[in-house]
């Protein structure tokens, strides 16, 4: 399947590709290029997600808090 590169260097995945690859809008993609066999290889990437149900509402307040004790720990487990 023959695609355009237009000005900004983009491209359209075709229809085709992207149901078989399940791709929805705003997804990201990896894009690499094999030396050895002169091809650009699309995967879709999806990133595993946990969440964590903590019955209510946090603040900013709380998650910079935590974020900067993950880092301070971070910096205390580098040392």
């Amino acid at each position: 399947m023959r695609v355009k590169v237009t000005r900004n260097f983009q491209l359209t995945i075709p229809t085709g590709i992207r149901e078989k690859l399940n791709l929805k809008e705003g997804e990201f993609v990896d894009v690499s290029y094999d030396e050895n066999a002169k091809v650009i290889i699309i995967r879709p990437y999806r990133q595993k997600w946990t969440t964590v149900k903590l019955n209510r509402r946090i603040t900013e307040e709380e998650i910079n808090r935590t974020v900067e004790e993950a880092l301070d720990e971070l910096t205390k487990d580098s040392s």
